[in-house]
């Protein structure tokens, strides 16, 4: 998504990074809606809900 505020979020291109102070207000938002961000761990880096839902 060119242009995309979330586009830029995920890129890893240097140059279309955004700003540091946004991208900090995005992962923020995004942890008080209670998702976690998960390292690389040989299946990709990712997000997910901190808590699960039970079945």
């Amino acid at each position: 998504m060119p242009g995309s505020t979330i586009g830029a979020f995920e890129t890893k291109e240097e140059t279309a990074r955004m700003a540091t102070m946004n991208n900090r207000a995005l992962v923020e938002a995004f942890e008080r809606a209670g998702l976690e961000f998960i390292p690389e761990n040989g299946g990709g880096a990712g997000i997910r809900f901190r808590e699960r839902k039970a079945p």
